[in-house]
């Protein structure tokens, strides 16, 4: 089931988008203004976001501009706006379509179907990730570490897999669960922790003093690129 975070101020409108959405199989999360759009995000993780340009708080510009930093999620922007000044900044703000209320469903849905569409293609076409001094073979599921191949099972790839993808990102332990274990997962949180310390064991020069996956005291872990500060 794909991810959308619907950010919009005007409750009718989030909630008729909100059933149609979901009749059409994708999971909503809903912010009502820009701050609550960019903490949202963070733990919702969306495959794609409808952000409306006129908000309390952080106008749709900003938190467009916010969500560039961090990721490459796609963005339609909503908007009662017609102006061709408009659209070119959305699209220089970073959104990858443009959609003027009022709007059609069939419109909608096929706007979100064409973006998440050429979203996958590109992920298709990314095959490895490279995140000195890490290189993963993600068609092979190999992984070297300065060169050397190592062994990981399936969730430690997976972990490790997120974390590069992301680089300075910090991953609360409830973000990696969803991730990794799905949204039906009913076992302990700080079986993470358990994944991260075997995880390091295999990839650190020292997995008492990492350099790389490092934790983010009371919040999580993240992977720090050719970080030489050792840290615990």
């Amino acid at each position: 089931m794909k991810k959308i975070l619907l950010v919009e101020d005007d409750k009718g409108i989030v909630n008729s988008l909100t059933l149609l959405l979901n009749k059409e199989g994708y999971e909503v999360e809903v912010a009502y203004d820009g701050v609550e759009a960019l903490n949202k995000f963070k733990l919702f993780n969306p495959d794609l976001v409808l952000l409306d340009i006129m908000l309390p708080e952080k106008d749709g510009w900003e938190v467009c501009k916010e969500i560039r930093k961090i990721s490459n999620v796609p963005i339609i922007m909503l908007t009662a706006k017609d102006e061709e000044v408009d659209k070119v900044l959305g699209l220089k703000m970073g959104a990858d379509d443009y959609i003027t209320k009022p709007f059609g469903a069939k419109e909608l849905l096929a706007r979100i179907e064409a973006v998440l569409r050429r979203y996958q293609s590109d992920l298709s076409k990314s095959q490895k990730i490279v995140a000195p001094p890490f290189e993963m073979d993600l068609v092979k599921r190999t992984v070297k570490v300065k060169g050397k191949e190592v062994n990981l099972s399936y969730r430690e790839f997976e972990i490790l897999k997120l974390l590069l993808s992301s680089p300075g990102r910090v991953w609360t332990r409830d973000m990696i669960i969803k991730h990794i274990w799905g949204e039906n997962f009913w076992g302990e949180p700080r079986a993470v922790d358990v994944y991260i310390r075997w995880l390091r064991e295999k990839v650190e020069d020292d997995p008492s003093h990492p350099k790389y996956i490092i934790t983010v005291r009371n919040l999580g872990y993240k992977f720090q690129e050719g970080n030489e500060n050792k840290q615990g």
